[in-house]
């Protein structure tokens, strides 16, 4: 067992795999700073082994970078943004293909792993060294490319008996559309994620945006469309986490992600509708604060994990 408290040159390689960019670091034992990072685009459609391979190609760069600085490299974290088991088994598929392969063996070729999903790590991190450390219990939300949620309690986020906890993307909706009236039923995640709030606005307008910054910045700008897109988007996801509030009654409600972390027009109407949605005036004042650690969260996050189980 390795004594952590006796060497400050520990460290461990945290790995953030998202839809979007493989974000990697390496994180100092202790502090949680984020010593030297790196990524690379994800690119998942060209399948689960090549996003691997990336994943596992920043590893070992990493790896080379610790022995350069002097560091000791305790472990690999492994962030993903899939379901993944107490037992680190990534049991979807929905962005990265990493299911049935064999991620642990693959990354202990070069250092103890722990893998966990992209929402447990960010998390964990917020936890230990971010908006969370005040709490005994809080929920964690996180949103940009998807949408999803842990609740954390005494610095443990909670998974469930198979990992799947509180899979907050697919929460249903009824709501209204905002340009003709009619009734929708979408899932959460199709409705105020980064992606359905680009995929609406073009449906409403004719438009070809990419990116969710881009209606959030027309909203602001002023464009009515946009600000009904985003400002829905935002009172959507204020039931959903309203619904956890009446549910795990936590203490505060931490916030990160892409859009998550964008003030303005989505996290006004989202905090409103939040507090709105909350069923006990005693609740309704819980703070809601945005994520502390920005886009460090999942990298850090995942590098805290090998901390924690080498600690338990």
């Amino acid at each position: 067992m390795v004594n952590l408290a006796s060497d400050s040159r520990f460290c461990a390689i945290g790995l953030d795999v998202g839809g979007t960019k493989i974000a990697a670091g390496l994180v100092e034992h202790g502090t949680g700073r984020v010593l030297t990072q790196q990524a690379t685009p994800t690119l998942p459609q060209r399948g689960g082994q090549e996003v691997l391979d990336d994943a596992l190609a920043l590893a070992h760069e990493l790896m080379v970078e610790a022995e350069r600085q002097r560091r000791s490299v305790v472990g690999i974290g492994v962030g993903v943004c899939e379901l993944v088991d107490p037992h680190g088994n990534v049991t979807s598929s929905h962005t990265v293909a990493w299911r049935g392969l064999p991620i642990r063996a693959a990354f202990e070729q070069l250092a103890p792993v722990v893998v966990e999903s992209d929402v447990r790590a960010p998390a964990l991190a917020e936890a230990l060294y971010g908006a969370g450390r005040p709490y005994r219990l809080f929920c964690y939300v996180t949103v940009g490319t998807g949408i999803s949620c842990c609740f954390v309690q005494d610095g443990q986020p909670y998974a469930g008996a198979r990992g799947n906890a509180l899979i907050l993307a697919s929460s249903p909706l009824t709501t209204t559309c905002t340009n003709c009236g009619t009734v929708l039923k979408p899932v959460l995640e199709e409705f105020a994620s980064g992606p359905a709030l680009v995929e609406r606005y073009n449906a409403a307008t004719g438009a070809h945006l990419l990116r969710g910054e881009d209606i959030l910045s027309a909203a602001t700008t002023g464009d009515p469309v946009a600000a009904a897109v985003v400002q829905s988007g935002g009172e959507a996801l204020g039931v959903s986490v309203a619904w956890l509030v009446n549910v795990l009654d936590p203490e505060a409600v931490i916030v990160g992600g892409g859009l998550g972390s964008a003030r303005g027009i989505y996290w006004e109407s989202f905090a409103a509708s939040t507090r709105t949605h909350i069923w006990s005036d005693t609740n309704r004042d819980l703070p809601i604060l945005q994520a502390a650690l920005g886009p460090d969260a999942g990298v850090v996050g995942a590098a805290a994990t090998v901390f924690q189980r080498l600690r338990d």
